[in-house]
């Protein structure tokens, strides 16, 4: 740069082309600022519309990928011109046309994933291609380590892109590609130091104390009637009584009304073992008759759309083993309705099972908050602004979608 005094001597000189010099990089400044500004905005819009609504995951596997796919394209750059003699524009314009390859076919597999949920040949082309690419750039490596890590940074990158496909591929279709026989999971609850469900150690301690209670009590029966003598009959009811003891004094048996019934449950179960042979079940593929009162309901549901008000009576009287079957009968119709995406009312709980309506009413409000139901409704409210109250049933046909009375056609 020349010295001051110049500058000084120069601009004394030559007045008018110091003043031409002046404007000119004065212009200059000032189409420098427009592009930086211009770069600036395109920056910030490609942050906002790309980079923003993306996870933090999916952008440190793009930086991470690229990285990789840069240390391969060295690696081939190398080797083009020491193993193939290119050089100059050729070496430029062909030593990365396997790392264009791959990212053409990632494109193209990212493409089907979104539209068949499947990466298709393209994602075995990424496989095969960066495999191409790493030996290729190893072979040209000067020591063993060289040559591992050339092999290694295309495989990070195909990983990392695969993994990127499998989180996509989950979100947008709700399910992974497979489930694993053997997990951790399924090896702790084998060997029974894990628990399928949720259920608190004392729900399962008090389950393990009714069950113990109710195969001593078939054990003493099945002596019993076999003619056992009495000192097998003596055993099996102190058995009996100490399961007994236990369970009354740890589950509050005596004055729990639900563990009541669910030793009953468990009792009628295994005291009827036998009758399993004689039963008669329907065909599955079969239409199910619908009751003509039932039948009748659903005319008015589908024809008129008007809520139907049904009766109250007072509840029968009934034990506590018959309460437990019928408890059982309404679950079971309850859990069979929702897996046909249909949501029952209480008086259909109530034709269907035989429970009284006020009975069917509590349970439909205690079901109903449950994850599968509660979706359906949820479901049925933001499409339609449907509000269930309990009187009618979300029921999902090609037509109606219906919800307390009300229709969205």
């Amino acid at each position: 740069m020349p010295p001051i005094d110049q500058i000084t001597t120069f601009a004394s000189d030559q007045p008018v082309l110091t003043i031409i010099i002046g404007v000119f990089a004065l212009v200059l400044l000032v189409a420098a600022y427009f592009v930086l500004r211009a770069v600036q905005r395109m920056a910030v819009r490609f942050f906002h519309s790309h980079v923003a609504p993306r996870p933090v995951e999916d952008i440190l596997t793009v930086v991470a990928a690229s990285i990789a796919t840069g240390v391969s394209a060295q690696g081939m750059w190398r080797f083009s011109g020491d193993v193939l003699g290119f050089d100059g524009p050729l070496r430029l314009l062909l030593f990365a046309f396997i790392e264009v390859a791959v990212i053409t076919s990632a494109v193209r597999a990212r493409r089907n994933m979104r539209e068949n949920f499947s990466a298709g040949i393209d994602g075995i082309a990424v496989w095969a291609l960066t495999g191409l690419t790493a030996v290729l750039s190893s072979m040209d490596a000067r020591s063993m380590a060289e040559a591992i890590f050339r092999l290694a940074a295309p495989l990070v990158a195909a990983w990392l892109w695969e993994r990127g496909m499998a989180i996509e591929r989950h979100r947008i279709s709700g399910r992974s590609r497979i489930n694993w026989r053997l997990t951790p999971e399924r090896a702790l609850v084998r060997i029974g130091l894990a628990e399928v469900s949720d259920r608190t150690a004392s729900e399962v301690d008090a389950h393990r104390r009714l069950t113990r209670v109710a195969l001593a009590a078939k054990r003493a029966r099945a002596l019993r009637e076999s003619g056992a003598s009495n000192r097998k009959m003596r055993v099996a009811l102190a058995k009996l009584d100490r399961a007994m003891d236990r369970a009354v004094e740890h589950t509050g048996l005596a004055v729990d009304s639900v563990r009541q019934e669910a030793l009953l449950s468990q009792i009628g179960a295994l005291y009827n073992t036998s009758a399993l042979i004689d039963l008669t079940p329907p065909v599955p593929w079969e239409p199910e008759p619908m009751r003509p009162a039932v039948a009748a309901g659903r005319s008015v549901i589908d024809d008129d759309d008007d809520e139907v008000q049904v009766l109250d009576g007072p509840p029968p009287v009934v034990d506590t083993a018959q309460r437990a079957a019928l408890m059982r009968a309404a679950r079971e119709y309850w859990d069979k309705q929702i897996e046909r995406r249909f949501v029952p009312r209480a008086t259909d709980i109530a034709h269907e099972t035989g429970v009284s309506l006020a009975t069917a009413r509590e349970y439909r409000a205690l079901w109903k908050l449950e994850p599968k139901a509660h979706a359906l409704l949820e479901a049925a409210f933001h499409e339609h602004g449907i509000i269930d109250t309990g009187t009618f049933p979300a029921i999902e046909t090609e037509q109606v979608l219906t919800v307390n009375g009300s229709s969205a056609r």
